[in-house]
């Protein structure tokens, strides 16, 4: 029923005429928000939104979600041995820079990794949309969310010079306005991209370091957990009790969920703080504990496949890394 409300409002956009932003009276406002907050020109505000074009091919895309597949299906996309091969490249072409942020930020690598790869196929695609057609075009003509974009769209407007690859009217990115190899939205760049090189400026385009120590940054600031789990196959019994689960915030112990009847495959800490997720797999339900890592992964991207590709992600490309790394010794 929700992909038919999105796509009844996609198909509402569609047909309304081509306004302007500048004709739309929420510019005003957000211009002298903008001013306000940030001393900016008024004039020169009103002249970048004036350039801002509605695309519909992004109110097409935000209307067909990847994660609303099952996982089987999801699955596929991200858990692919070129993406497996490639990111594997990529770990051992930067291997001493992974690890240096890795060891500072206590992120282990390879999630770092795992999520530069499944975010843009290891900066291979950022997105070709202009950042300020995307917060614009969902910010005006996308109703189910209009208010979390339009506050993007402010939150980009405010950012200094200083915080960005480009100047804003250059900037690309994903159909959501999400930017870099990392994929940040504003705010994100706001709250937790860092100046890891030390040059003065962050570019989550062309600075590995502040690409790195950014999307590390960003676990640290939302909870991980340096050497933590984030998650583990549980096997349930013919008994096992039904859990109704609305999210990945750890809620039992693994002492709790074995004595509901889930036994893990592998030895875990009894007492760990966990959750339990389900996936739809390919040989039907997958069960999962989850732990404040994968909730923290979950932060970056709300849903729980998205989580679970990375996670799988990481743990097969350090698989390989480590492998080749013992047969050279």
């Amino acid at each position: 029923m929700k992909g038919k409300i999105i796509s009844a409002f996609a198909a509402l956009c569609f047909a309304m005429p081509l306004t302007a932003w500048s004709a739309h009276p929420g510019q005003a406002q957000l211009v002298a928000e903008v001013a306000k907050d940030t001393g900016k020109d008024p004039a020169a505000l009103n002249a970048l939104l004036d350039g801002a074009k509605r695309q519909q091919s992004i109110l097409d895309a935000i209307s067909r979600p990847a994660e609303a597949k099952p996982w089987s299906e999801y699955r596929q996309i991200f858990l692919t041995q070129a993406r497996i091969d490639a990111g594997v490249r990529f770990y051992l072409d930067h291997q001493a820079l992974l690890e240096q942020v890795g060891k500072k930020y206590g992120v282990a690598p390879q999630y770092i990794v795992a999520i530069i790869g499944v975010e843009t196929f290891y900066g291979r695609s950022t997105g070709k949309y202009k950042v300020l057609d995307a917060l614009v075009t969902l910010g005006l003509y996308y109703p189910p969310r209009a208010a979390f974009f339009r506050n993007e769209l402010k939150t980009l407007l405010e950012l200094p010079d200083t915080q960005l690859a480009g100047p804003v009217d250059t900037l690309t990115g994903s159909y959501a306005g999400a930017q870099g190899w990392g994929q940040f939205m504003p705010s994100s760049i706001r709250d937790f991209a860092v100046d890891e090189d030390g040059d003065g400026r962050i570019d989550l385009k062309n600075s590995l370091p502040d690409i790195f120590g950014s999307v590390a940054n960003y676990f640290v600031k939302h909870g991980w957990v340096s050497g933590g789990p984030v998650a583990a196959r549980a096997q349930p019994d013919a008994a096992a009790k039904v859990l109704t689960v609305k999210d990945a915030s750890p809620q039992w112990t693994i002492e709790q969920l074995e004595a509901w009847g889930y036994a893990p495959l592998q030895h875990l800490d009894p007492g760990a703080p966990s959750s339990l997720q389900t996936l739809q797999g390919a040989n039907g339900p997958e069960y999962w504990f989850t732990f404040k890592n994968f909730q923290v992964i979950t932060t970056y991207n709300r849903s729980v496949m998205y989580a679970m590709a990375v996670n799988q992600l990481a743990q097969a490309i350090i698989e390989v890394v480590n492998a080749q790394e013992n047969a050279s010794r």
